[in-house]
């Protein structure tokens, strides 16, 4: 239901991987399916940052998606990645239900045939 595409903010070649990735999940997930992008490691000194937060953002962008810089070492914004997915899959599953065709059924009274209309009687009168 919804896919966390994280890369490491020091290791250029893990974030060259994300448009792999998002093409994988072009052809084989839904097409509804919920995507964050993530870069871990923000915790680190930036001269060993190889991406800068601007050019995650401008793939997030690029796709659409949603975008975090995080660090699993410090915890910095992780929770916050796993909120954000949980509710986004949740709004889009309640705007799925409210799509769908009414489950009412609706019975229509006979067509009244030849011959005399009759009420039906009511407690044996």
């Amino acid at each position: 239901m919804g896919i966390l595409l994280v890369y490491d903010v020091t290791d250029e070649s893990s974030f060259n991987n994300i448009r792999n990735w998002i093409r994988n999940i072009e052809q084989h997930a839904s097409d509804n399916v919920n995507k964050i992008l993530v870069g871990n490691k923000a915790d680190m000194d930036e001269s060993k940052r190889a991406v800068p937060t601007a050019k995650g953002q401008a793939l997030a962008d690029e796709y659409g998606i949603k975008f975090f810089e995080t660090s699993a070492k410090t915890n910095l914004n992780v929770e916050q990645v796993f909120f954000s997915i949980a509710r986004d899959i949740k709004q889009r599953l309640a705007d799925t239900d409210s799509k769908a065709e009414p489950t009412t059924i609706r019975i229509n009274p006979p067509e009244p045939g030849p011959g005399p209309v009759t009420k039906p009687a009511c407690c044996g009168s």
